[in-house]
């Protein structure tokens, strides 16, 4: 298996129009293709997004016994199908089945005059997240040959503001982290490129990443640590009715003006814990920080640091009622860590808040 980084992610929402407006004007996507029903050849509707080189398919049911209509009422608003690009999806999709993934599509090809894709879908380790493996032969500006309508007139800034997918954090089962990974190596060929456990006298979990081998699609499974009392993974998995994907994190290059830009249109961000950045210098030296400190406390902007560099990350609050799907904006200075210790905080300041500490 030779993936070759995430071609793009599909949301299935209850209200398409809402969820689209929603990540156009608070996280500045644009809409770039349409496609309905006819085109689609199911009872729903889907748009594409797109900003830097992030692809989002947001799509909503026309029929209330559609798949999309059932995996909402179950899940909320969450993400489907992170799909992974490949240079042959027929061979991909044979091997990954003959390796243990279970077959959800057979490879389809979708082309018209612009060129063609070919799609296979196949099972993941995680509830009801699945795999598309997307072969490409057509311009990256035709999303979807045969499918999508893209719209004329639409015009990409050359600087966007989130640039690309970062990682996407997936909550499992307890007991299933292993096997999570092992599949992922297994399958798809990727290897674990980092180990996490964050415990605090209540609460903790263990967490594993796991790469694509050029690093372009990173995934991190969680799930809560044994013997403790429900923390974040255990509300995720009780809120989400299952495993799931928890969090999507973009990758900024300006984490100062894209907190400004949230803020500006009344995207809610998780605040820092208390005393944060009064304990921050103990594991953080803030010369090393080429950042203003004010700036930084003043957006909420977590920070964490690792060898030579250091990780800027902010979190959203969650918009949905069961306070499941949220996402991350992150920014590396020469880091390839995921926060640990911004973690462990954020776990301790929500101890505090529900009277734990």
């Amino acid at each position: 298996m030779n993936v070759t980084g995430i071609d793009h992610l599909e949301l299935f929402v209850a209200d398409l129009h809402r969820a689209a407006h929603w990540l156009c004007d608070g996280f500045g996507f644009q809409v770039v293709g349409d496609a309905g029903s006819q085109a689609l050849g199911e009872h729903r509707h889907s748009q594409v997004l797109q900003q830097g080189s992030i692809r989002l398919v947001v799509t909503a049911a026309d029929h209330p016994t559609d798949e999309v209509s059932g995996y909402v009422e179950l899940h909320e608003d969450g993400i489907r199908d992170i799909a992974f690009r490949v240079p042959d999806a027929t061979e991909a999709f044979r091997e990954a089945v003959r390796l243990g993934a279970r077959p959800l599509q057979e490879p389809v090809r979708s082309e018209d005059a612009q060129g063609r894709l070919i799609r296979a879908i196949v099972s993941s380790p995680v509830g009801d997240v699945v795999h598309s493996l997307i072969q490409r032969e057509a311009p990256e500006s035709q999303f979807w040959p045969g499918r999508f309508q893209m719209r004329e007139g639409v015009h990409l800034p050359s600087a966007p503001m989130m640039v690309d997918v970062d990682h996407l954090a997936l909550c499992v089962a307890p007991g299933s982290l292993v096997q999570g990974v092992e599949f992922y190596e297994r399958v798809f060929g990727f290897r674990q490129s980092h180990e996490e456990n964050v415990e605090t006298a209540y609460s903790g979990m263990n967490s594993r990443v796991v790469q694509d081998a050029a690093g372009r699609a990173c995934l991190v499974l969680m799930e809560p640590m044994a013997g403790k009392r429900q923390g974040q993974i255990d509300r995720f998995l009780l809120g989400h009715r299952g495993p799931g994907v928890q969090h999507l994190a973009f990758r900024s290059g300006d984490i100062l003006g894209t907190v400004k830009y949230l803020r500006d249109h009344q995207v809610s961000l998780l605040e820092s814990p208390p005393g944060y950045y009064e304990r921050l210098p103990q594991r953080v030296r803030l010369e090393d920080v080429g950042e203003d400190w004010q700036q930084l406390r003043d957006g909420c902007v977590l920070v964490d640091h690792e060898g030579s560099g250091y990780l800027l990350q902010v979190f959203t609050r969650s918009a949905h009622p069961r306070r499941t799907l949220f996402f991350e904006v992150t920014q590396r200075k020469s880091a390839r860590g995921f926060g640990a210790a911004n973690i462990r905080a954020l776990y301790e300041a929500v101890e505090q808040e529900l009277g734990h500490g």
